[in-house]
């Protein structure tokens, strides 16, 4: 897997990509954690949420990773 990614003849870096389907994979998480009430236990709730995404984020680059032949 290169390091790049061609959409349209334009190239944006593969972490870019990574970067906002873990965002969007962290909004979901941090909507089902709001419902379950799971931050009433949070001391930092902003801190808790850049961790998540860290998290995620990590966890998207690896399984991409993993996935590659």
């Amino acid at each position: 897997m290169s390091g790049e990614i061609d959409i349209y003849g334009v190239y944006i870096p593969s972490l870019l990509a990574w970067m906002v389907i873990a965002f969007f994979v962290t909004g979901g998480l941090r909507f089902a954690l709001a419902r379950i009430g799971f931050y009433k236990l949070v001391w930092h709730r902003s801190l808790f949420n850049l961790a998540l995404y860290v998290l995620v984020l990590g966890a998207t680059v690896s399984l991409i990773h993993w996935l590659k032949p």
